[in-house]
């Protein structure tokens, strides 16, 4: 079996992080460096990507304690939403991998994102179905190989049979590490090839 692993924001979906920023500013009164001082880095969302917190309602009061506010998991799930578009050629290109393989989303994202993934990206349901999952899933968070092993392990694939795809070099890199062919997404049609080109690879092989 062929397994294509794929990122989701700005592989899938244009993502926005200053939509995001300016909903959570709106809501919050705080401004982006304090968001940014208060919750997103080693000890906030990093963490909660590489699962540090237990789930969802564990992650939303650590962010409220951090924040010194009181969003609602609504109100997260909509600013979150709000930052998204998909893109419709590049899921297509996931369709065509469909094909040829299994399918599954790799997103470095935590709890609160994993519980409403069908939510914010219902796009996805219909071509992944239920293997769609964040980073806090497995523990560990791009670009460590120790997140890339996990899904390798999940599937029962060897990285020979195995692609992955994302927009930035550094988790290429980490896939690559683990022997996986990895793809650096710039648009939607070199996404295509590459999974085409991959595919007759490995048939040939």
């Amino acid at each position: 079996m062929l397994l294509f692993i794929f990122d989701m924001d700005d592989v899938l979906y244009d993502y926005d992080w200053r939509v995001r920023m300016a909903g959570l500013t709106e809501l919050t009164g705080l401004s982006v460096p304090e968001l940014r001082e208060r919750w997103w880095h080693d000890d906030g969302e990093w963490m909660a990507e590489a699962g540090g917190f237990a789930d969802a309602d564990e992650y939303l009061a650590a962010f409220n304690a951090a924040l010194d506010r009181q969003v609602s998991e609504a109100d997260w799930v909509r600013i979150r939403g709000s930052a998204m578009t998909p893109w419709p050629e590049s899921i297509a290109a996931v369709e065509r991998a469909a094909q040829l393989g299994r399918v599954t989303l790799l997103t470095n994202n935590g709890p609160m994102t994993a519980r409403h993934l069908a939510l914010l990206a219902p796009e996805l349901v219909p071509v992944f179905g239920d293997h769609l999952f964040t980073s806090s899933d497995y523990g560990a968070r791009k670009p460590d190989a120790e997140v890339f092993l996990a899904v390798l392990e999940r599937y029962g694939v060897e990285a020979e049979d195995a692609f992955f795809a994302d927009d930035l070099d550094i988790n290429v890199d980490g896939a690559r590490s683990v022997g996986i062919t990895s793809h650096l997404f710039v648009d939607p049609a070199g996404l295509l090839a590459a999974i085409e080109e991959f595919a007759a690879s490995r048939t040939a092989a």
